[in-house]
């Protein structure tokens, strides 16, 4: 018996392996750039940063998808869970201005079955290339009796590239700021636990028992937010920003500015969509959880100097991309967050 066919017998495919990435391969090579420097298949990616900054500084971030994987499983649909997986990390880059340069993904399975893990890869290829990025790397593993049967999960490094004066930090915000925010897709990857608590997704069987027009909803990957910031990217009077994704608006939105300010949000100034006040209504959940656990519509926004807000407005205007007007910063006295008007959900339920 040779080595290989050893190792197959023990659960993992090495033919299996490579027919994977030969059905990957295009995808991914359609997003290198000049600076990709390495093929497919290197030790290591090499990404030449070029001459063109003159004090560059690098961005990183890392995330996953989280268990919005078992519904990919349950639907057997892996062709959009790959834009998840790069708008969560690359989302966070974005966030402090960077421009996204690469990323590199890490995919492990209970086994290799070629033409799902090609499909899982070519969606984070193409959500990649959307943004403008590369996939310079990845690794994929095959690992029986890790996983259960169809189960996989998914993860990603992400690079990108700021000048040193065009940072965003929170220590750029001022009181007086405007705070502008984008819309999300909808839930995009947090939250899920508690969404399959909420409708009762226990099995595969459960999910594929929902309407088809929830399946999208729950579906529905996490948007991308280059594109739509890309514009206004470097412009005056953009101090900083705050992706809204795990904990919500009331653990993120703080990330935005220091400990002597406080964001003034008003309700009704962005649209709910209709699925968080299903969670919430069917879930009989509190308005601290709604704020803990979702973005309820947000998933970025932007600290903004007063003379600086009718020009990017006019931005997203021009590239048809919707923008909210929805609070300002101001000085902290009690709480980093306060709120004005009615809140759309109780505070709290007897």
């Amino acid at each position: 018996m040779t080595d290989e066919s050893a190792y197959a017998a023990s659960g993992v495919s090495v033919e299996a392996g490579k027919e994977s990435v030969a059905q990957m391969q295009a995808a991914v090579e359609a997003t290198y750039t000049d600076s990709v420097l390495s093929p497919l298949g290197s030790f290591g990616s090499a990404f030449a940063l070029g001459q063109a900054l003159h004090d560059p500084v690098l961005i990183s971030g890392t995330d996953g998808v989280g268990t919005k994987l078992l519904l990919t499983i349950a639907a057997q649909k892996y062709d959009t869970i790959g834009q998840d997986l790069v708008a969560m990390v690359m989302n966070d880059v974005l966030a402090q201005g960077a421009k996204p340069l690469f990323m590199l993904d890490y995919l492990a399975v209970d086994k290799m079955r070629p033409e799902v893990v090609a499909t899982l890869v070519k969606g984070v290829a193409q959500a990649t290339k959307t943004i403008g990025a590369s996939l310079i790397g990845g690794e994929s593993a095959e690992l029986p009796g890790m996983y259960a049967k169809n189960h996989y999960d998914l993860a990603g490094f992400g690079v990108g590239v700021v000048e040193r004066d065009a940072l965003l930090s929170a220590e750029n915000a001022r009181a007086g700021d405007v705070l502008i925010g984008l819309p999300s897709s909808g839930l995009h990857s947090n939250g899920y636990s508690l969404v399959r608590r909420v409708l009762g997704l226990e099995t595969d069987a459960d999910f594929t028992k929902l309407p088809e027009a929830m399946q999208q909803t729950l579906l529905e990957p996490t948007r991308l937010y280059q594109p739509a910031l890309n514009p206004i990217l470097g412009m005056d009077g953009l101090h900083s920003m705050a992706h809204i994704t795990g904990g919500g608006i009331v653990e993120n939105l703080p990330r935005a500015y220091d400990e002597t300010l406080a964001a003034e949000l008003e309700w009704g100034s962005w649209p709910i969509l209709p699925i968080f006040d299903i969670l919430q209504n069917q879930g009989n959940l509190s308005l601290e959880d709604m704020l803990l656990t979702f973005n309820n519509g947000l998933g970025m926004v932007l600290a903004v100097a007063p003379d600086a807000v009718n020009a990017m407005m006019q931005q997203f205007n021009t590239h048809d991309e919707p923008a909210y007007i929805i609070g300002k910063l101001q000085p902290r006295t009690t709480s980093d967050i306060e709120w004005k008007g009615q809140a759309p959900w109780p505070m709290t339920f007897d």
